[in-house]
């Protein structure tokens, strides 16, 4: 049966809504709310129809958008939008909406503009790319960004950055928009403290990163093939996790692939597997956990399926059974923990992570 609504159109920006309590909007795009005391507080945006055909507003690409001042995220929150993840291409944008970084830069910036836009973001908002390491899939269009944008910095270790020149076809001008940056050393980029840490991969020089901004704290770990000590470090103080689940160990053992790039993936410096992604966040999950984004999964050797039920089993033998699936239904947002896995060749809804 259906039930009364209420739709408040918000921010001036067609689509997006707050919803309350009993929800529906047929509209592809909403910020999804929750009372906490005497707060409305946004949890996450999400589509809610993908398949609506109606077309979102264009923006030419040196066109400066203008965002209403109220649209301005809170300080309590960060902004966070993938834009495709796997071995095709990586990219992400954390931020707020009026400043952020990318991390990596594996997909054309012409999707990463007519995503932010779709999200009300400027492309102007972007203010760095942090690179986590010299594989093609993470850096393809780094110097395709930042020629075209260039007050806009590359960061990433000097080692990475002679990694890419190494193995790519790359200009050797990226070097003029090169900004060093140093494992353990924080850094700070449009209003966001980053701290490279060290993972285990097969690149010339590997990061994670964890980012924290008033109080929102989020580790990344996009390409790992075990997890170190600094891995566990960073990611047990964060509240949202961004972190590969590449494969299931069944479907890699029994594909096509050949035994040398089998055991590459396998090695303790290629690719995590489902299982093993399940059992560390079964070990560092704690009240304060909201979010996790399972990140790089194989085209050939998993699914998104079997990547959330197997992460899931995990969590739930740990305890934990008040999973999300990060839909922002009123039923999945009031679970204790959302778990999503990003999607390999399009863009994920913009999630609004939270301090508390």
């Amino acid at each position: 049966m259906a039930r009364k609504i209420k739709i408040k159109p918000r921010h001036n920006q067609p689509g997006l809504f707050d919803l309350t309590n009993d929800l529906f909007a047929d509209t592809d795009s909403a910020r999804l709310e929750r009372e906490v005391g005497d707060e409305i507080v946004a949890d996450f945006v999400v589509n809610i129809d993908p398949k609506r055909s109606e077309p979102r507003p264009e923006h030419r690409a040196d066109e400066d958008m203008t965002v209403p001042d109220d649209a301005i995220t809170v300080p309590d929150t960060l902004l966070f939008i993938s834009f495709g993840s796997g071995s095709s291409g990586n990219c992400s944008y954390v931020g707020t909406r009026d400043e952020g970084v990318l991390i990596d830069a594996g997909i054309d910036p012409e999707k990463i503009r007519e995503t932010l836009n779709a999200n009300g973001i400027s492309l102007s908002a972007i203010k760095g790319v942090c690179l986590t390491h010299d594989h093609s899939d993470h850096v393809r269009f780094a110097y395709n960004f930042v020629r075209k944008h260039p007050d806009t910095g590359i960061y990433c270790t000097p080692k990475t950055l002679s990694g890419m020149l190494r193995r790519h076809s790359i200009s050797r001008r990226i070097k003029d928009y090169h900004r060093p940056i140093f494992k353990e050393f924080p850094f700070n980029v449009a209003g966001l403290e980053l701290t490279a840490f060290e993972v285990s991969h097969d690149g010339s020089d590997n990061s994670g990163y964890f980012i924290t901004r008033s109080g929102v704290s989020m580790a990344i770990a996009t390409d790992l093939g075990s997890i170190t000590p600094r891995v566990d470090y960073y990611m047990r103080q964060a509240r949202h996790i961004m972190i590969e689940a590449n494969y299931d160990a069944k479907m890699l053992r029994e594909g096509p692939y050949s035994m040398y790039l089998k055991a590459r993936i396998a090695a303790p410096n290629g690719h995590l597997d489902n299982a093993e992604t399940g059992r560390f966040l079964a070990e560092i999950f704690s009240p304060k956990l909201r979010n996790v984004f399972l990140c790089h999964l194989s085209q050939d050797n998993n699914t998104p399926d079997t990547a959330v039920a197997t992460v899931s089993q995990a969590l739930r033998d740990a305890g934990c059974s008040d999973i999300g699936d990060g839909s922002g239904t009123i039923e999945m947002r009031s679970r204790r923990i959302q778990l999503v896995a990003l999607p390999r060749f399009d863009a994920s809804a913009m999630f609004v992570l939270r301090a508390d």
